[in-house]
């Protein structure tokens, strides 16, 4: 999958130097990041020691001619009512905020690459999962 919108866990993953976050980042020729995912690193960052330096490499990571930050726009919050809707029926929840990231990679055509399992149950989602 050559083109994917990361979730916040993979970015961490990358930022870890975990093997697999590298292999998929690097052999990815589009890599989508939206706002929730932006907010949720922000969130992480403030909460640790090391702020500056982490906003610093996420800008350096942005600036990468193959990274794209994506709005949340009235398609993408079409896709989010579409998942709600049928997780609930189903009666399996999942976070707000990740609906939003899955909503994002669905109508971006993105596969989203993620280390969390409830986004199995979002039916049509790509997935390139972490390990």
């Amino acid at each position: 999958m050559k083109r994917i919108l990361i979730d916040t866990n993979a970015y961490a993953s990358f930022k870890r130097n975990d093997p697999v976050a590298l292999e998929v980042i690097r052999a990815s020729e589009h890599i989508g990041i939206n706002m929730i995912v932006l907010g949720e690193l922000y969130c992480g960052f403030k909460g640790g020691s090391r702020e500056k330096r982490n906003r610093k490499e996420l800008e350096q990571f942005l600036d990468s001619p193959r990274v794209e930050l994506l709005v949340i726009d009235e398609e993408t919050a079409e896709f989010y009512a579409n998942i709600y809707w049928d997780l609930k029926k189903k009666g399996n929840p999942v976070p707000s905020n990740d609906i939003w990231v899955a909503a994002s990679a669905m109508r971006h055509g993105l596969a989203l690459f993620t280390y969390d399992d409830h986004f199995k149950s979002i039916e049509g989602l790509l997935l390139r999962e972490g390990e």
